[in-house]
């Protein structure tokens, strides 16, 4: 089966804007050849069942395996099949057309690709492959008979689509340019953004598969970023998740790196924290000669506190046989160096047991690895020799052997408690999802703790102060205190900021003007030092008694009241916190204390008063007189 190229119509050198569908007239769609077969005439193509529905009117089923690269790409062809007309389901037995999306890391997901294809052939539904598996393997016995559409060429899935459904056996595979960031998308989340920074990489692991088909380094440039950037958080998105094969080498084919681009993207989001970036993994290498700039951009409050670096081994003889071209002094290097610059920073990394010539000793020193940093999140992987790959001709650990391994480095991993000390603490989390028991919604932490809490579905992207009242083996429980002032109350951050994200550090005296910069340096103390995590409560309290007061201003004398109660129980609160001496600075600005609301209903209060006072004397003396 030959690729499809585009037939330019009088031999022109442009092709069609990235995203729009050409005319069928402009694509070369050959039928599938096999010289075993006789040609594919039209009798033969009556035989092929497709639907006889007027393009566009079809339903899709899209099924994704892999990594959040390949998410990202399955929400852009979902987005192109979308905008043409085609309805999208979740149900394989309702869809007219299946649309694959493969993995080629491990040998169970193109395992469960091989299932998938036998599954839809069976039930005689046109198929349409795309990912790692085909353009890295296009000749597979698997890929016979189905339609295939490369890593590079998701703008063309429409076109590809279209031809399969009439019965037609299509490929697109070869593309020199990356393909546009503003295609239309279909997010899985709709709170969530997958932005591919980069395609392939630079290393040359000789285990690894993905490189033969996403290739050598191509990075999008900054202004196509930034530009998606802003698309996405006008589109409500609250988590932008920068994704590729090694974020870390992004901007290396273009003159530039990683830290300009998250400096260019930090600038850009919302100061009140409402969108919030993680980064994606990133390779020790890659970043050894930005840690403290990398560092830097984590501390941001618009920034995860979070990095995947994967180490895959903790021996360097093991390192060496799979071409990582680090040290693992040089990844200690990264997580040391991070771990004491980012406040309450999280790594998570990756470990394959069993690669090729790996000794007890070498394993060994993994679990030595692991047992001393007690990583929140590793992720455990048997070797799987991937054909066409270097270790795939290594000589193999015996399987028996390899799982062992497996089954004794997870045991080691599930006693840790990565996540004590944690109860009874206040955090602040952005919710963006649901939990698969259907009962909490999931949120994060700065450090990208996973909290489940009980809440509405109302508060699916936003963000909220939680109280954390237990902990497990993999996430935390937390009970919401409130959700963030701008969100509750209506109020821009700049009218009234979250305790601990206020103008000034949460250790500011709360008496004093603050006077600080734009972007505030991060308080030097914890949220228990200072009064921090007292001042939330408070805060949390004062705001569920204004809710209340809002309900029932019906008395407004009343209302006033409560208003100044809550006032002097946090005037007497702050008092014994700060000490005799401000007492003294408090009780002079107590004035200070009443908003500029509370300031005009008073007197519209006085003013009413004075006038019925004013009244009655006026009455009382024309009575007088006439008397």
């Amino acid at each position: 089966m030959e690729d499809i190229e585009d037939l330019l119509i009088g031999g022109g050198g442009i092709g069609a804007p990235p995203g729009f569908r050409l005319p069928l007239n402009t694509v070369g769609v050959n039928p599938r050849k096999n010289k075993n077969k006789p040609n594919l005439n039209t009798t033969m193509l009556s035989q092929i069942p497709f639907s006889p529905k007027i393009p566009g009117t079809q339903t899709i089923y899209i099924k994704t395996f892999g990594c959040s690269h390949n998410q990202s790409d399955s929400e852009y062809m979902a987005g192109q099949l979308s905008s043409f007309g085609y309805a999208l389901t979740d149900t394989p037995e309702d869809a007219d057309l299946w649309l694959i999306n493969t993995c080629t890391v491990k040998s169970p997901s193109q395992s469960a690709m091989d299932t998938l294809l036998a599954k839809g052939k069976n039930a005689k539904k046109p198929l349409v492959v795309a990912g790692c598996v085909p353009q890295g393997s296009r000749n597979l016995k698997e890929l016979e008979g189905v339609s295939i559409v490369g890593v590079q060429q998701i703008d063309r899935v429409v076109e590809v689509v279209e031809e399969t459904l009439k019965g037609h056996e299509v490929r697109l595979l070869n593309r020199k340019t990356l393909p546009a960031l503003d295609l239309p998308k279909v997010r899985k989340n709709k709170f969530v953004e997958i932005l591919p920074i980069n395609v392939g990489c630079l290393g040359a692991c000789t285990y690894c598969k993905t490189k033969h088909a996403r290739g050598h380094l191509g990075s999008y440039s900054i202004d196509s970023l930034v530009g998606r950037i802003r698309t996405v958080i006008a589109d409500g998105v609250k988590e932008i998740w920068l994704s590729s094969e090694d974020t870390g080498a992004y901007g290396r084919d273009i003159g530039v790196n990683l830290p300009i681009l998250l400096n260019a993207i930090v600038a850009e989001l919302p100061a009140d924290a409402s969108t919030m970036l993680r980064i994606g993994m990133t390779n020790p290498p890659f970043i050894l000669e930005h840690l403290k700039e990398i560092a830097e951009v984590l501390r941001h409050p618009c920034v995860y506190s979070f990095l995947h670096v994967p180490v895959q081994s903790g021996s360097d003889n093991v390192l060496s046989a799979m071409n990582r071209e680090y040290t693992v002094s040089e990844f200690r290097t990264v997580v040391d160096t991070l771990s004491e610059l980012v406040p309450g920073m999280q790594i998570a990394t990756d470990i394959i047991c069993g690669f090729p010539g790996e000794t007890d000793e070498d394993f060994a020193q993994t679990v030595s690895l692991i047992d001393e940093y007690k990583f929140p999140q590793v992720h455990i992987s048997q070797f799987y020799p991937r054909p066409g790959t270097p270790a795939a001709r290594m000589k193999k650990v015996p399987s028996n052997v390899v799982k062992k391994r497996s089954r004794e480095l997870t045991s080691v991993f599930e006693a840790f408690t990565p996540y004590d000390g944690m109860e009874g603490t206040v955090e602040r989390i952005w919710i963006n999802d649901i939990a698969t028991d259907g009962i909490h919604l999931v949120g994060h932490t700065k450090g990208y703790v996973q909290v489940l809490v009980a809440a509405p579905e109302s508060m699916l992207g936003t963000s909220a102060i939680v109280k954390i009242t237990s902990v497990g083996r993999w996430s935390v429980f937390g009970e919401v205190i409130h959700q963030t002032l701008d969100q509750m109350v209506g109020k821009t951050v700049s009218d009234k900021m979250l305790p601990g994200e206020d103008k000034c550090s949460p250790c500011s005296d709360p008496c004093e003007t603050c006077t600080c910069s734009k972007e505030p340096e991060p308080c030097a103390c914890g949220p228990e030092s200072c009064g921090g995590q007292k001042a939330l409560e408070e805060s949390a309290t004062a705001q569920n008694d204004i809710l209340l007061d809002d309900r029932n201003r019906r008395n407004l004398i009343g209302w006033l009241l409560r208003r100044r109660k809550s006032k002097v129980h946090k005037k007497i609160d702050n008092e014994i916190a700060l000490g005799s001496m401000k007492k003294q600075e408090c009780a002079r600005g107590s004035l200070s204390m009443w908003s500029p609301v509370d300031r005009a209903l008073i007197g519209g209060v006085l003013v009413s008063l004075l006038t019925i006072a004013a009244l009655l004397m006026h009455f009382g003396y024309r009575t007088i007189s006439s008397e």
